[in-house]
């Protein structure tokens, strides 16, 4: 049997698993944001878009965590150092597969010219609930259909395609429990 939650999730004093996780909002020479999309595996129609990244492994730094998470995913092999940010932290709540989840993330930056995308790293959990990867234009992303995370995705990502301007945002808690 495929468990849904990786190590990296320990169950917390209120009852809930938790983990710290770390993302890359990755852009491309052409104006567009690396997204995955995936759905719920007891809700097939609730989907959502996100960006690259998972959990924090125990003694690692969440910037190497982020390059390593978005190699996995994706087969982009991104020096860590390349990273810039964070660019922004967010605690978020959220369900998934029956049970509610608490994650704190920390999201980067960086900008490269294009790749292909490989999805060959994903775990079993991941082909269950991931639907899809691609290169979406920044412009476009507000007109996705199905649920952004963060909520704020598109204007966030229209602020940072031109570049990095250093200052860390605190993004919607999401707590709809």
């Amino acid at each position: 049997m495929v468990s849904y939650f990786s190590d990296e999730w320990v169950r917390g004093e209120d009852g809930m698993l938790h983990r710290r996780g770390a993302r890359v909002l990755l852009f491309d020479g052409a104006g567009r944001l690396l997204l995955q999309r995936g759905h719920d595996i007891d809700e097939p129609d609730r989907q959502w878009w996100f960006t690259p990244g998972g959990g924090i492994r125990p003694g690692e730094d969440p910037r190497t965590a982020a390059a390593r998470e978005l190699a996995e995913e994706t087969g982009i092999v991104l020096d860590s150092s390349l990273l810039e940010g964070p660019v922004a932290v967010r605690s978020a709540i959220f369900d998934f597969a029956r049970e509610w989840v608490h994650q704190d993330e920390v999201f980067f930056r960086a900008a490269i010219t294009g790749a292909d995308l490989d999805a060959s790293g994903w775990t079993a959990a991941e082909r269950l609930f991931m639907l899809d990867q691609r290169w979406v234009p920044v412009a476009e992303i507000a007109g996705l259909t199905g649920e952004l995370f963060p909520e704020e995705l598109a204007t966030f990502a229209l602020d940072l395609h031109p570049g990095w301007d250093g200052s860390v945002r605190e993004l919607n808690r999401q707590d709809t429990r």
